[in-house]
């Protein structure tokens, strides 16, 4: 941290003897107390917390004079830095040392912040830092806790804080509001005596500013009589204070516009207001008739504030003033009009102030429901502006909420529209309609809003503590949903209800849309409560009893829609058959058939003909599948034997499920899940119907698919056509799109040689197209001939318009069915996802693959954009993928069917091969493995077996054909099919199969990978392509260091199968180094990987292959690995080829090459390119400039690697490690630079990356020239990559201790620890730290 110079003239001798005390204290602290002023800075608040703690403990532990001071010192630098975030950082710090250590005297500390920014000489580029250091340094005296103790202390605080609020460009308003938040906890007596300086008697400097006025507000409420001899008797709320007022909160609203809270002096101004009597002036002129006058967004927003905290402090009389005055209608006029993302900020702002106001009067009911009705009585044309579904009703009592749901039900059958706080929008306003003013639409717009907030009330309920209200609300929906008054009885309280409004079928539409809205809540609301689902009946069964009862009083009540005596008495039976029901209530199957009777019984009163037919089927269904014996055993009933009452039922669930309901979607699924278990092929080709892509589209179904839409959209324009002008626009901007199309259209159509021929011959017929040698026949036109031929054209045009209209008509009707049709089809997906969880081991399950595969085919090829068909395709893939195919039960009884299921396989297999997208072929893939695994049943026991066999010590035995063939599963003929798939895949040049999918066929089933491994095999060599001889060796890498393959192997037969494997490779490394095409690279890759796995294998198991002819084909490709890296004839992947050739090489006993650093002079210097000069002008020191390496002696001659196998012989040394090459102990670490073209330089060979750290397999020494250690770093050249530095002689001793090490290694009988360290010492990061220290030290022996 940098400290800030004051702007005070030092003493030259001070000044200058300044720079060594203050280095001289920094080397007396630690770096950990150093680091604490770092962090204080740091934007994190949890580090910043940290750092301020651990500071204050450091020097509670360590006390310390010279700590503490700088410390301060620090501290008070640090209130003044240029990084405004760090400023409050540092004053925070600095409080909280000044409250742990009282003994550090507050006026010392704050001389030392005047000193150290002082204001009177101070240059106008410091002035800002200066300013806030003095600001955020009384600030941290004030939050100390300590300033209103100390007298002194806080005058000076006060004084220095009056200066600064005459900057106001610089601080704004910051000092005045500290100087309020000080004098609000010091004593009166202090406060008294600070007034008269702080505070001037003149009311224009008050009136001026908000801050002004709020000290004097402080001032008036804590010392009022020292205020009154200080500036007299004042009435802040005179006519000629009024516009001061205004202005004052105009200034307020503005300066927390950013903060969205409500400023401090309107809320003081509001209680003075209510102290002396004086709101309703306060109320009227200052907020209604002066702000509201050319009202802001800013000044509305703080009204509004303003109105929701006035809440708790207003008495009932006053209520009426603020919910019935011109602020609540401009607040319902804003709700209406502005934008959603303003309506947004304040809708959750009103609701915490009114929940806080609820919550606050818990004692007073009379108090809520007067709120909960002043809010819903503000209304746009009848329509309340609150949304129906309001939180803050869960704070409301018992007893207010009995009274609130009484007002809205007598407020929905007796309106009172005079009672409203209703208001329109200018847009509204100007509407000339007169239909809209009328007060049967005011009517019918506020009953819409009720009944929608009586259902939404439950939402917030308890069922058994607020049960009276569920019921009456339950209650009024059912009775004035589906049933009307013909005389009143004291047995039906519904029937005292009478209407100041008669209800018209659109309110009587409505509240049955809200009746089945309420069923739909009170039924999840009913399955959350487990007590009530254990004692309690269901609303739904409560709610049939009612209807029952109002049936049964045919002399009061009547329905709506009158039953037939068909109907009735299948409304009776439904009653008999629910009682038997009951009577078994104690099975869930009994439940869920109650359930659905249940809803389909109240759906009688809203579609009597069709429920009924409903109902005498469900009826007989459920007699049946009752008398049905559960326990009968599935495989012994064939399909012809099977009861009829499953067909039956699943088509009724799919009617049902046509209904737009979200209800009945969940019943229907809890009804299915109960009889899934006794599901038919017949029933399940009845839900795949709906599902086949392919005759859905054209066929008519046998169900059709019901939708409200036009309804509501007909019920929604009649609700609110003419709202306001945007409706209006709105639908304008629609027509003329809908011109602008037909317009296109009819362009695209004028094609049409019909409509061209009709036109011709209406010309003709005019006479209007003129031959050649009758120029002037249309002048001679008369004006009845121009009329009539004008009426022709009129009335073609307008049939072609007609016609297309209709073609449009027709196309928005086929999509819309497609649409309805989508939703349908997902909703049917529902049966099939309940089948798949709820009977995984159903034989019916495995006719499910290919149904929704072509699901899952067809929605791709389709590429649909809308939104039902991606849910459909996304479901049906999730279905398909994590409940069927992954799910861990399957079926067991397949031995039946075992021949369809195998040429199931192989149809699957030859589907996935000819697919023409790779993600629509893997699920067809995934589909035959897990028929596989069907096939091959239960294998619990064989992998305990597996378990315990591979837990043994010796090698399990391979497992019999005839144990592997035990189950349904032909493993010949599975083999076949796959063989056939996978020469597809390396054969091909397009294939939809993949290396993944086969890896997978690997990995789950080794016995069919052990018979696939030739194909594999065959394909490493050869006249293959490049592409597929790569794809050929990734799979055998993958599958031979699988375990669960070796187990299939006799010992012989798989050593046998590693040298074959070998020799292939063998064959194919002989174009290594030679790749030209990218396919060619991507095989010598994987040539290389497999022959890695291959060797540790080798090792691993000890086997006896003769690697001889295989190392010297590597030691061949040397040389010429290295001329292509060096040349630069090399794809981005060579450095990984090259790296994977030594790996190999080094696990036959060949150590890598290290290449030695070149002195940069040894280069030419007109090698380097114009670039690279450029470049080096710019960030780069000159030589002279740069830091003298130390000369280190030259290094002796060390002992090289060689192969421990008997095949490698002297002479192929130098072929293996290169002659004149030092040899590597991996201690180096890796030079990285920005390019990787490597360069050969005075003969010696560069390597990319140091030798790996390896223990030598030979005694065989190798000679090393000495070489020097260079001075300076060779800089990047023609792209050249820096050669790698040579060891120096002074770790000699650290080799010889290493040697042992590896002698010791070298002795290890585990392989696998070898192959782990050969791969550790590749990290250039790794055993660094040993030699950077003993660098470090011999740096400082040498240094003179």
């Amino acid at each position: 941290m940098a400290e800030m110079k004051s702007p005070t003239k030092a003493d030259p001798a001070s000044a200058a003897e300044a720079p060594q005390g203050d280095r001289r204290s920094l080397l007396e602290h630690s770096r950990e107390f150093l680091d604490f002023f770092w962090d204080i800075a740091k934007p994190e608040q949890e580090t910043r917390l940290q750092a301020t703690e651990k500071l204050l403990e450091y020097l509670r532990t360590r006390p310390s004079d010279s700590e503490m001071k700088y410390a301060l010192k620090r501290l008070i630098t640090g209130l003044g830095v240029g990084r405004e975030a760090a400023r409050p950082c540092y004053s925070l710090a600095l409080a909280q040392l000044l409250q742990s250590f009282e003994d550090i005297p507050l006026s010392d500390i704050l001389s030392q912040i005047q000193e150290k920014y002082t204001l009177q000489a101070v240059n106008k580029a410091m002035m800002r830092p200066t300013l806030f250091a003095n600001l955020f340094g009384v600030l941290a005296l004030f939050q100390s806790g300590r300033l209103v103790k100390d007298k002194e202390a806080l005058m000076k605080s006060v004084k220095l804080l009056k200066i600064l609020s005459h900057h106001h460009n610089h601080l704004q308003g910051q000092p005045m509001k500290a100087l309020v938040d000080i004098l609000s906890e010091v004593p009166e007596s202090m406060f008294q005596e600070i007034l008269p300086k702080v505070l001037k008697g003149d009311m224009k400097v008050i009136l001026s500013s908000p801050k002004y006025l709020e000290l004097f507000l402080l001032a008036k409420q804590r010392v009022p009589t020292k205020l009154e001899s200080l500036i007299g008797s004042v009435d802040l709320f005179s006519e000629d204070n009024i516009p001061s007022l205004v202005n004052i909160l105009k200034v307020a609203a503005n300066s927390v516009k950013k903060e969205h809270k409500l400023p401090d002096v309107a809320l003081d101004l509001l209680r003075l207001a209510l102290k002396e009597n004086k709101f309703e002036l306060f109320w009227k002129k200052v907020l209604e008739e002066g702000l509201l006058k050319s009202p802001s967004w800013a000044s509305s927003y703080m009204c509004f504030r303003l109105l929701g905290a006035s809440l708790p402090l207003l008495s009932e009389e006053q209520l009426p003033l603020v919910m019935r005055g011109d602020l609540i209608r401009h607040f319902g006029e804003n709700m209406v009009v502005s934008k959603p993302q303003n309506l947004f900020k304040i809708i959750p702002e009103i609701s915490t102030y009114v929940g806080t106001f609820l919550e606050g009067c818990q004692d007073d009911p009379k108090r809520q429901f007067t709120m909960m009705v002043a809010f819903t009585t503000i209304t746009n044309q009848g329509l309340p502006v609150m949304p129906t579904f309001w939180r803050v009703t869960r704070f409301l009592t018992t007893e207010a909420l009995q009274s609130y749901v009484a007002w809205l039900r007598d407020m929905f059958l007796q309106p009172d529209l005079d009672s409203l706080v209703d208001f329109s929008t200018t847009n509204q306003k100007r509407t000339q309609d007169a239909s809209l003013h009328v007060p049967e639409r005011t009517v019918f717009r506020l009953r819409k809003w009720i009944i929608h907030r009586l259902v939404s009330l439950v939402d917030h309920l308890h069922l058994e503590k607020d049960e009276a209200v569920v019921e009456q609300i339950a209650r009024f929906c059912l009775f004035h949903a589906f049933f009307k008054t013909k005389k009143a009885t004291p047995q039906i309280p519904e029937t005292k209800q009478h209407f100041s409004f008669p209800l018209d079928d659109r309110n009587r539409g409505v509240i049955v849309s809200a009746f089945f809205s309420l069923l739909q809540t009170l039924s999840v609301k009913f399955r959350q409560t487990p007590d009530l689902a254990g004692n309690e009946k269901p609303w739904t069964y409560r709610l049939v009893q009612l209807a029952d009862m109002l049936l049964n009083h045919n002399r009061n009540v009547t329905n709506v829609t009158p039953l037939t005596t068909q109907q009735r008495q299948a409304w009776d039976q439904m009653m008999n058959t629910l009682k038997e029901l009951e009577a078994r209530s104690s099975e869930t199957r009994a439940v869920a058939f109650q359930h659905l009777l249940l809803l389909v019984g109240l759906h009688v009163f809203k579609s009597p003909a069709e429920s009924c037919d409903v109902l005498g089927d469900i009826q007989t269904c459920i007699k049946k599948s009752m008398e049905q014996n559960p326990r009968r055993p599935r495989s012994r009933a064939k399909a012809s034997q099977e009861p009829g009452w499953v067909e039956v039922m699943v088509e009724i669930l799919l009617s049902l499920l046509a209904q737009p309901s979200n209800l009945m979607r969940q019943v229907v699924r809890s009804v299915f899940g109960h009889i899934c278990s006794h599901l038919t092929p017949r029933g399940l080709q009845l839900i795949l119907a709906v599902l086949n892509p392919e005759t859905n589209e054209d066929e008519d179904d046998n169900v059709v698919v019901t939708d409200d839409a036009d309804e509501k959209q007909q019920k929604r324009g009649e609700d609110e056509d003419s709202d306001s002008e945007d409706n209006k626009n709105s639908e304008s901007d629609m027509d003329s799109e809908d011109g602008e199309e037909s317009e296109e259209e009819d362009r695209d159509k004028d094609v049409d040689p019909g409509f061209r021929q009709q036109l011709m011959e209406v010309l003709q017929a005019g006479n209007a197209l003129g031959g050649v040698g009758n120029e002037d026949e249309e002048e001679e036109l008369g004006d009845e001939a121009m009329m009539a031929l004008d009426q022709n054209l009129a009335s073609l045009f307008a049939e072609q318009k007609m016609r297309i209209q209709a073609r449009q008509e027709e196309k928005n009707k086929l999509q819309k069915e497609k649409k309805l049709r989508r939703d349908f089809q997902i909703r049917v997906l529902d049966l099939i996802e309940v089948l798949v969880t709820k009977q995984p081991e159903h034989p019916l399950i495995l006719e499910l693959l290919e149904p929704l595969l072509n699901i899952i085919q067809h929605s791709m090829r389709s590429k649909g954009s809308t939104k039902q068909e991606q849910d459909l395709l996304h479901k049906t893939a999730r279905i398909f993928m994590h409940h069927l195919c992954r799910a861990r039960r399957y079926c067991h009884e397949v031995e039946p069917c075992a021949e369809a299921l195998h040429a199931q396989v192989e149809r699957l297999v030859q589907q996935a091969g000819n697919q023409t997208d790779a993600s629509v072929a893997l699920y067809y893939f995934n589909a035959s493995l897990y028929l596989l695994r069907v096939l091959k049943g239960n294998t619990t026991k064989r992998h305990q077996d597996d378990q315990n066999l591979q837990g043994a010590d010796t090698k399990p035995e391979p497992k019999d054909t005839e144990d592997q063939t035990a189950n349904c599963l032909d493993l010949d003929f599975v083999t076949r099919v796959y063989s056939a798939s996978l020469e597809s895949l390396l054969t091909k040049r397009n294939s939809s199969l993949t290396v993944p999918m086969f890896l997978s066929l690997f990995s789950r089933y080794p016995v069919i990978s052990k018979n696939l491994l030739p194909t594999l095999v065959q394909h490493v060599a050869g006249p293959s392509r490049p592409r597929h001889q790569a794809q050929a060796c990734l799979m055998l890498q993958k599958t031979l260091s699988a375990r669960e393959l070796r187990v299939c192997f006799e010992d012989p037969e798989w050593e046998q199968l590693i040298t074959q494997v070998l020799g292939k490779a063998t064959q194919t490394l002989q174009t290594l180094g030679e790749a030209q095409s990218k396919g060619e690279h991507q095989r010598e890759l994987s040539i290389l990987e497999l022959l890695n796995t291959l060797f540790r294998t080798v090792n691993h198991e000890k086997l006896s292959v003769d690697l001889t002819a295989l190392l010297g084909m590597l030691q061949s490709k040397q040389q010429r690995l290295q001329q292509s890296l060096q040349q630069g004839n090399h794809s981005s992947g060579s450095n990984r080829l090259y790296d994977l050739y030594w790996q190999a090489m080094r696990m036959l006993g060949v150590q890598r090459p290290k290449s030695e650093k070149k002195n940069a002079k040894d280069i030419p210097s007109d090698t380097q390119s114009p670039i690279s000069t450029k470049r080096k002008k710019k960030g780069f020191l000159p030589e002279t400039k740069k830091r003298k390496k130390l000369k280190s002696e030259g290094t002796t001659p060390e002992k090289n690697a060689a192969s421990q196998q008997g095949a490698v012989t002297e002479g192929a040394m130098p072929a293996a490690t290169g002659e004149g090459q030092p040899s590597s102990t991996g201690k180096k670490k890796r030079k990285r630079v920005k390019t990787s073209t490597p360069s050969q330089m005075n003969g010696i060979t560069v390597a990319k990356s140091p030798a790996p750290n390896n223990p030598t397999l030979s005694p065989t020494p190798a000679k090393t020239p000495k070489l020097q250690k260079k001075k300076e770093k060779l800089s990047q050249v023609n792209g050249a990559t820096p050669v790698s530095p040579v060891e120096p002689e002074s770790k000699k001793h650290h080799q010889k201790a290493l040697s042992t090490k590896e002698e010791v290694i070298k002795k290890s009988p585990l392989p696998k620890k070898r192959a782990r360290l050969s791969l550790v010492s590749r990290s250039p990061s790794l055993l660094q730290s040993g030699v950077k220290k003993r660098r470090v030290v011999r740096r400082r022996v040498q240094t003179p």
